[in-house]
């Protein structure tokens, strides 16, 4: 049976990883600055991970949200002590898409409303909510195009005021790094403005953090840069180092009711073991620090690099800039340097998502390729 044939694939199999490194069946190693789209929060293999997951594994693989898990209570309060978001409550799934779709239906649940405002370049997923309010027409088929959802331009505050005066907006969604989008940032005054007029338009403010959390922002939450207190806080690419996972945060201003969400491997052993083995491994390599102090070499010396026209992003989440499409550029990094970047749907980016746990010599690594690549 042949695979239903969705994604254009560069031809490398991975088939081991260590640390910032995989390695293909002909024992190539290839330098990972991309982390499987920002998912290698710790670095592959990590050895306290890889013992968390086999400790469980042997012990208890699944069973269903039925019953107790104390695991799912052990994960969400090394989480709010991480984090420092005090007081809020965790809903374990599987996946960022299931994380948004979760989200806007509970906006739409606590508010009565179901028209939901979101910002162009924005991606949240591919499920029905989440792909609407993903601003890429290619991804939306016609059933997901029946949900509401109003894109707005970032920055835009007037428009974000004019729409929710109308009073029909149960959401407003917002990266506060686009991620697939191209690495985009609205303004301080823009995030903390909207924060301020959804909480006077009951609307409810969802911070999508699947990308940007879990420390890649150089704070743990992205929205932590600024004065905000999102309503909902969806998680799940940097929670697990590849298990799949996903969550929300929900503030104490919306109240669970049974029956509301649901799930059925959400939150499962395996993946509870996976990201308490993460938010260790965080605090204890102090990744967050890291994560800042890469960051700043790294832009350090993308600043000396005239080909490079924009540096954007924030922490480890990066993306430098030229004036020509880098798609040639990406293939050649892979194939004759061996070194994996990202893509965007800006196609003139080369975007950086690197497991936390970088040095910088990797780092050198890359520039030394980058300007040998292109000076070719």
């Amino acid at each position: 049976m042949p695979l239903f044939n969705v994604y254009p694939l560069y031809n490398v199999t991975p088939v081991s990883a260590k640390g910032v490194y995989v390695y293909d069946e002909n024992n190539t190693e290839y330098l990972d600055l991309y982390g499987g789209h920002g998912v290698v929060s710790i670095g592959h293999t990590h050895p306290k991970y890889t013992e968390a997951l086999t400790n469980q594994v042997s012990k208890l693989g699944f069973y269903s949200n039925a019953i107790q898990n104390p695991l799912q209570v052990e994960l969400a309060e090394k989480l709010e002590v991480i984090s420092g978001c005090k007081d809020y409550e965790l809903f374990l799934c599987n996946s960022g898409a299931e994380a948004n779709e979760n989200a806007l239906k509970l906006a739409s649940f606590k508010t009565n409303k179901s028209r939901v405002i979101a910002f162009k370049n924005g991606f949240h997923g591919r499920t029905s909510a989440a792909v609407a309010a993903t601003d890429n027409k290619k991804i939306i088929a016609p059933i997901n195009a029946q949900q509401k959802v109003t894109i707005l331009d970032l920055n835009d505050l007037e428009s974000v005021k004019t729409e929710l005066k109308k009073g029909d907006v149960c959401a407003v969604i917002v990266e506060f790094i686009q991620g697939v989008g191209g690495l985009d940032q609205a303004s301080k005054d823009f995030f903390e403005q909207v924060d301020a007029l959804c909480k006077e338009n009951n609307t409810l403010f969802i911070a999508d953090e699947v990308q940007s959390g879990y420390g890649r922002s150089g704070k743990f939450f992205a929205f932590q840069h600024y004065n905000v207190t999102p309503d909902i806080i969806s998680i799940a690419k940097g929670m697990g180092n590849g298990f799949p996972i996903g969550g929300i945060l929900i503030h104490p201003n919306i109240e669970a009711k049974f029956g509301m969400l649901g799930t059925t491997f959400g939150g499962n052993h395996l993946a509870c073991a996976a990201g308490l083995a993460v938010l260790n491994v965080i605090e204890e390599q102090n990744l967050i620090a890291n994560t800042n102090e890469m960051s700043e070499y790294f832009i350090k010396i993308a600043k000396t690099i005239p080909q490079i026209k924009k540096i954007k992003g924030r922490g480890l989440m990066l993306g430098v800039e030229f004036d020509f499409e880098v798609g040639n550029l990406r293939k050649k990094l892979i194939y004759d340097y061996h070194i994996f970047t990202g893509g965007a749907m800006n196609k003139n980016l080369l975007r950086i998502l690197p497991p936390l746990t970088v040095r910088k010599g990797h780092i050198d690594q890359f520039f030394e390729a980058l300007i040998d690549a292109l000076n070719a």
